[in-house]
């Protein structure tokens, strides 16, 4: 029986391994794999290569609006970004590509959804068993194409294996609204067909998983619609509102999936993302780690290196929008813009603790704990991730972190109901208390929590969504930030709400008193940090960064918004400008040139 199994994998193997072009002509072969439920589930193994790895999603917000970074990314920086580039938003953000450009328009896992589907018609294989792993092929093939059509928006739509002779392949692009319509379509067969209700590794699609995902592309689709007005699709923002309120209900229903809570309020968010089995009560679907079969990421080594990575930050505009434990906003509190580090992060939402390095942090080495404040010579703003990393210090070197990375989960699915309700105008008190209110709750907070809000927060308006004046509306959003903060979501957040212009917000940081003055971020009673003009006439043995206007002859990247004191300021020398065209990426050269039928896009 394991020699027939190990056949079947390297058959199906073979088969998912051919060119893009080429279909086997071998049926004997094709009976094998598509002739029995075994063949069937082997084969659907291989559609699992389509989705991202642990490191692409934990590092995918590099490029958002909410963080600093080493050196900005190419796609907003003026001419810096054009169809022969690659920007993947987590490296240096300037990778030029001499021709060619943009991996992400690469579509041979479409040829392996699509083989799959045109050939599993075997009726040995009962109807039911087929619809499952067809569900399955249908529910990647949606994934792949709202991919696409989030970067690109117009794509050629494919539901069959092309050839090398079929006309197809050199066929134009499709209007989103076809695509969107199947990819509906298939998310809906996906539902209805998968029928895999639970998995304990939750390392498998099951029919709450494409439930998530349907939500998720429902929710995408229909504000993208309602707030890109130039597309002319307002008037169907609504029924996709309506389907992604419909998918996460589902889920709320019937999933028996759960908010995770066993580790009280101090400690139950961060465990999600640093237990090394997917915490099963809130994950649905993770990219699971084992040391054993030497499946590691490297989120230890992205987020405490000085030298590695972009040194991934948030900024103080955004930790300003976490809410105080009693509900109300911190910023409605006199001399917030003034307090220091230590003062400031007292008596808040308990993610945030749980998100960045506060004063209480500790770290192992070898098992023994200590205290570790915000390292500066790696945070340029102070505000230092630790939501993905875990405390023991050996893992800060290679990819040796051991912690599953969620791809889906429950509280995402909590937040794509709120605010399709919110947006739909239709969300009840006993919504905003079964969503954004259980999140808060399991966060500390103790205010707000039954009843949705009535007065907009102007500090929201003013830095983040200035057209928006219903209080729910921006409250989700205040939310999503938080809770999914890092999970490699936010960038396509501010693209449909057409709000790319937050990508150019000053990178700022940790409020200074003044200079050449020592300061304890984390209070136990050792400097962390000092920043000067003229560099102290003895190296401290804790970094010092100067803040001159210039500094080896050049402009300094670092600054305090009053010279002397104030704000840190960041990299506000390069400048970072969003234009309309930044909404979709251009199609690579390569790819026009091999199909002169594919359009650029508008200004590209």
């Amino acid at each position: 029986m394991k020699i027939k199994y190990l056949w079947l994998i390297l058959m199906t193997t073979f088969f998912i391994g051919c060119d893009l072009e080429q279909i086997p002509q071998d049926t004997t072969s094709k009976d094998a794999v598509f002739g029995s439920e075994t063949g069937l589930e082997l084969y659907s193994y291989s559609f699992y290569d389509f989705l991202p790895s642990a490191n692409n999603i934990h590092t995918a917000d590099a490029m958002s609006d909410y963080a600093a970074r080493r050196g900005s990314p190419a796609f907003i920086m003026p001419g810096a970004y054009s169809s022969t580039s690659d920007d993947d938003g987590s490296a240096s953000g300037n990778d030029i590509v001499a021709l060619g450009g943009d991996r992400d328009w690469g579509w041979d896992h479409l040829r392996n959804f699509n083989f799959f589907i045109e050939n599993c018609t075997d009726e040995r294989v009962p109807e039911s068993v087929r619809n499952h792993y067809l569900g399955l092929a249908r529910f990647f093939r949606a994934f792949f194409y709202f991919e696409k059509v989030k970067r690109y928006g117009d794509v050629p739509w494919i539901d069959k294996a092309l050839d090398v002779e079929d006309p197809d392949l050199y066929k134009g692009r499709d209007p989103r609204e076809l695509v969107m319509e199947n990819v509906l379509a298939d998310l809906d067969f996906a539902t209805q067909n998968i029928d895999l209700e639970s998995d304990g590794s939750r390392s498998l699609v099951t029919k709450w998983v494409a439930y998530a995902l349907k939500a998720r592309v429902c929710l995408f689709e229909g504000t993208f619609r309602k707030y890109h007005t130039n597309l002319g699709l307002q008037g169907t923002a609504n029924d996709w509102l309506n389907e992604a309120a419909s998918a996460a209900k589902a889920i709320m229903d019937q999933s028996g999936y759960k908010l995770y809570t066993d580790d009280g309020p101090d400690k139950s968010y961060r465990k999600i993302f640093t237990n090394s089995a997917p915490v099963s009560d809130e994950i649905m679907l993770a990219a699971v780690m084992s040391t054993a079969f030497g499946k590691t990421h490297a989120a230890n080594w992205y987020y405490t290196s000085t030298t590695t990575g972009v040194r991934f930050n948030l900024i103080r505009t955004f930790v300003n929008t976490y809410l105080k434990l009693d509900g109300t906003p911190f910023t409605d509190t006199p001399g917030y813009e003034t307090m220091q580090f230590h003062e400031e992060v007292v008596d808040r939402d308990l993610r945030l603790k749980q998100t960045i390095r506060l004063g209480d942090y500790e770290r192992l080495n070898n098992n023994v704990p200590f205290k570790s404040a915000p390292n500066m010579l790696y945070s340029y703003t102070g505000y230092q991730p630790i939501k993905w990393c875990l405390d023991d210090i050996n893992v800060d070197t290679r990819d040796l972190n051991d912690n599953s990375v969620s791809m889906f989960r429950y509280g995402e699915v909590l937040l794509n109901y709120a605010e399709a309700k919110a947006e739909l105008g239709a969300l009840t008190d006993a919504d905003w208390e079964a969503t954004i209110g259980a999140l808060r709750a399991r966060a500390g907070i103790t205010g707000g929590l039954t009843t949705k809000p009535t007065v907009a927060d102007p500090y929201l308006q003013e830095k983040y969504f200035p057209g928006i004046s219903d209080p729910v509306i921006l409250e989700v959003r205040r939310e999503r930030g938080i809770e999914l903060f890092q999970e490699g979501l936010r960038f396509y957040d501010v693209v449909r709400w057409h709000r790319g212009e937050l990508m150019e917000m000053e990178w700022n940081g940790i409020y200074v008193p003044a200079i050449d003055t020592p300061l304890d971020l984390n209070q136990d009673g050792s400097p962390d940090v000092l920043y000067y003009i003229e560099a102290p006439t003895t190296a401290p043995s804790y970094p010092a960064i100067p803040v001159s206007e210039l500094y080896g002859g050049k402009p300094n990247d670092y600054r305090l918004t009053n010279g002397t004191y104030g704000e840190i300021t960041w990299l506000n020398t390069i400048e970072r400008k969003w234009e309309e065209k930044n909404y979709f990426y251009p199609i690579p050269e390569s790819a026009i040139l091999t199909n002169p039928n594919l359009e650029q896009n508008p200004g590209w």
